[in-house]
């Protein structure tokens, strides 16, 4: 085999792993990817009003819904996104324990986060899913992770699925980073890289709270969000 040919073989064979590693992630846990493409801050400022974040879901620009909400934390607690919300802004993560995809962001969850609320960002984690479903997103397990990841922000339970519903959340993880005037400035995924840190090449979440925790203008504000899809109790009939 010439050399030229060995190197077109080794490529396939790591295009082939790439999208095997990604299949097997999304057989896990039944996931999807909203259709939303990065959007850049300063299209997203034109347009903010007009741009859905993702069919059906929280547009730019938007104010976060049942801010004043109160739901139950790892620590005994209840928080609301209002009770946490920051001098420069507020993040609101929706994850869960059982999606493979959050577990190989949680780290950088954590870290993004921990960091956010000592830079004048609120933060609040929020776990919409239905524990029916996946036993492993019941409570008792979330306090559980809290303890293993070091959180040292809220992580409440959506004990009846409304918060996410009212946001339009598809995914597990996905985030909505709201500025010190309570508009949505980002929405998407964590980075575009959830199978390799070290390879991270856009690094969308954390380079948006920076952006606000300095008050600049978020660089990025949606991306795809990739994950799990949520899986939300019913809705309570009328």
């Amino acid at each position: 085999m010439s050399a030229g040919n060995r190197w077109r073989a080794a490529a396939v064979v790591i295009l082939v792993a790439g999208v095997a590693g990604v299949s097997s992630l999304r057989a896990d846990c039944g996931m999807g990817a909203s259709a939303a493409k990065p959007v850049s801050g300063a299209a997203a400022a034109s347009s903010a009003a007009v741009v859905p974040a993702s069919a059906g879901g929280l547009a730019l620009g938007s104010t976060a819904p049942e801010r004043d909400v109160k739901m139950k934390s790892v620590d005994g607690k209840e928080y609301s996104i209002a009770s946490v919300a920051g001098e420069k802004g507020t993040l609101v993560i929706f994850t869960c324990n059982h999606c493979p995809w959050v577990k190989r962001w949680q780290g950088r969850i954590t870290a993004i986060g921990n960091a956010a609320g000592a830079r004048g960002v609120g933060v609040i984690a929020i776990n919409s899913n239905d524990p029916e479903q996946f036993p492993e997103d019941a409570f008792g397990e979330m306090v559980s992770r809290a303890k293993q990841l070091g959180l040292r922000f809220p992580y409440v339970m959506d004990a009846t699925s409304d918060v996410g519903r009212a946001f339009g959340v598809t995914h597990t993880p996905e985030a909505f980073l709201f500025d010190a005037d309570g508009k949505l400035v980002y929405h998407g995924g964590v980075d575009d890289n959830a199978q390799d840190e070290r390879a991270v090449g856009h690094a969308w979440l954390h380079d948006a709270v920076d952006a606000v925790a300095t008050g600049k203008t978020v660089p990025t504000a949606e991306t795809k969000t990739l994950g799990c899809s949520i899986k939300l109790r019913p809705a309570a009939t009328q």
